[in-house]
């Protein structure tokens, strides 16, 4: 009980200090008037917001790709290892 209490009271305050908030957000009108005067201006922000949204892809995809090689790697030992295992088993009940 005490949790939906603290739930509910936490969402009244982010509502509150929404609504106390400007609502609108203005960006800043010199990197406007400086992106119309040069033409390649445009084009950098172009490049550093594809930048920048691409950051989160590539490392959460490192980490992925990280994550899948040490499982492909386990499956690899494991399986090495049930050869072995195997082996060892033959040639034991050869030798008998």
């Amino acid at each position: 009980m005490k949790t939906v209490k603290k739930i509910v009271s936490i969402l009244l305050l982010a509502i509150v200090i929404s609504a106390l908030l400007p609502t609108v957000a203005s960006a800043c009108p010199m990197c406007k008037a400086a992106a119309e005067q040069d033409e390649n201006q445009p084009k950098a922000y172009m490049y550093s917001i594809l930048f920048m949204l691409s950051m989160p892809a590539v490392i959460f995809g490192s980490f992925g790709y990280g994550i899948y090689r040490m499982n492909q790697r386990e499956n690899d030992f494991s399986s090495l290892d049930e050869e072995l295992h195997a082996l060892d088993n033959s040639a034991s009940d050869a030798s008998e």
